[in-house]
């Protein structure tokens, strides 16, 4: 065992147990990210989602690279929403309390801040053009549980913070 891991296993340790709540709203965010990526390997698959060939081809390029997009997205996605499960587990840790504190603060302020920016996207005109009314449905249905998200990090985050002293 290299000394790098030893030294953030002692601090990791000082960290006082996650309660019962931080621990099911980070396991919730992994979840809510869940249905929204399912959506997008569906889309890249070929699945019919709502979109049609045209707006497939000129918007998302797909077929072609669009594919690779849409699916490593999802992928991304999931990997991101797995991040507060470091906040909760008492077993492995890679980086220092604080400054995984630190991480953690800056990515809830931008999922705050993106969240606030779709939200005005998904109320322009542009963005309700390209599907008809029942595949808007069946996307807010797949990306509804995405909006809790924030506030989910944000109290993960919180409760990380203050059970660091932080």
């Amino acid at each position: 065992m290299n000394v790098m891991t030893t030294a953030t296993r002692a601090t990791a340790a000082a960290v006082a147990p996650a309660p019962r709540w931080a621990r099911r709203a980070a396991h919730a965010i992994a979840l809510c990210a869940l249905p929204s990526g399912l959506w997008r390997i569906a889309m890249g698959s070929g699945i019919h989602v709502g979109y049609s060939d045209e707006v497939l081809r000129e918007s998302f390029g797909i077929p072609g690279w669009g594919i690779a997009y849409v699916i490593g997205l999802a992928v991304v996605s999931e990997l991101a929403a797995l991040f507060p499960l470091l906040l909760v587990t008492d077993r492995w840790q890679p980086l220092p309390p604080r400054t995984l504190a630190a991480i953690a603060r800056a990515a809830s302020a931008l999922t705050i801040v993106f969240a606030l920016w779709q939200t005005v996207v998904l109320f322009t005109v542009e963005s309700q053009t390209y599907m008809s009314s029942t595949a808007n449905t069946v996307w807010a249905f797949f990306f509804a549980p995405l909006v809790a998200v924030p506030f989910l990090l944000t109290a993960v985050t919180w409760s990380y913070s203050r059970r660091l002293g932080a």
